[in-house]
């Protein structure tokens, strides 16, 4: 199977300068770097479309860090509330309580005055 392949804006477009300004033939160019014709067609057009300059690529790419962003500081907000969570619930298990209480029927009545006098 075929594995994808992927090249930089850089080598896109030296390909494409190096057909345009005739250094090169398509088919030599399609054969010498092991590449369809097809493709390098492609990335002409797209060169002279104006979507394969550095400008573009740079787009791209700070689109993708921003969106990596967003989803760091999300998840930075998650563990912060986490922490502040385990935090809190450490500070309650610590602390004395003074009253016997059960899960199941909650605290106990305290006596009332009428229990204190007999």
């Amino acid at each position: 199977m075929a594995r994808h392949r992927s090249f930089s804006f850089e080598f896109k477009r030296q390909v494409v300068l190096d057909f345009l300004e005739g250094r090169a033939e398509l088919r030599g160019l399609a054969r010498e770097h092991n590449l369809s014709r097809h493709l390098i067609r492609l990335w002409i057009q797209k060169y002279e479309a104006g979507q394969l300059n550095d400008e573009v690529a740079d787009a791209t790419r700070i689109a993708e860090y921003e969106t990596k962003i967003a989803e760091l500081e999300r998840k930075v907000g998650q563990l912060t509330m986490e922490v502040d969570l385990l935090k809190k619930s450490a500070r309650w298990a610590r602390q004395p309580s003074g009253e016997s209480s059960s899960i199941v029927s909650g605290p106990r009545p305290s006596p009332s005055r009428e229990d204190a006098e007999s």
